[in-house]
């Protein structure tokens, strides 16, 4: 589908509250352009509708307008500069960066990753950095939502009565 087809419905996703969707569909073109500052705009944006400033930050992080606490969250999240490096989703040059101030972050998270790997890192081979990401933890990819803390509790609801007519019926049959 083109990006201008996509764009579009995302547009009609979020006015229609379907902002899941929207996200969705935003992460997907992020994959195939991951150069596309306006889409990490845009996601930050759909973030901050799910109230998770990391995530804000996170896709933020490129621009010199962004917001310095949605940054501080994003960096609190990602501690170490290998987890940002992954996190950010760029591949191939800096340059491609677009603006200066993107190309600078960019340089910065990457220096901070050679300097704490002690050995180059490049933004075309992930597995230059990815390979410390082992010893530490994964930070959720998605923070916890009322709806899907409702949706996890309703499956173990719907688990449970199935069970118990297991069990029902089993006992049924021996009786």
């Amino acid at each position: 589908m083109p990006l201008t087809e996509t764009l579009a419905r995302i547009d009609a996703d979020l006015v229609a509250g379907r902002i899941p969707v929207a996200r969705q569909r935003l992460r997907g073109l992020l994959s195939s352009f991951p150069h596309d500052l306006t889409l990490r705009r845009r996601l930050a944006e759909v973030y901050r509708l799910y109230g998770d400033a990391a995530e804000a930050g996170r896709w933020m992080y490129l621009e010199e307008d962004r917001n310095l606490d949605e940054t501080a969250a994003f960096e609190a999240r990602y501690r170490s500069p290998a987890r940002r490096m992954k996190a950010l989703t760029w591949h191939g040059p800096e340059a491609k960066a677009g603006n200066a101030f993107a190309e600078s972050q960019l340089a910065a998270v990457r220096g901070a990753c050679a300097e704490k790997l002690g050995r180059p890192v490049d933004w075309t081979r992930p597995a230059s950095y990815q390979d410390c990401l082992k010893d530490e933890h994964e930070p959720p990819s998605e923070p916890l939502t009322p709806g899907g803390v409702l949706a996890g509790v309703g499956c173990v609801v719907a688990v449970l009565g199935f069970l118990a007519i297991w069990v029902n019926g089993l006992v049924a049959l021996f009786d």
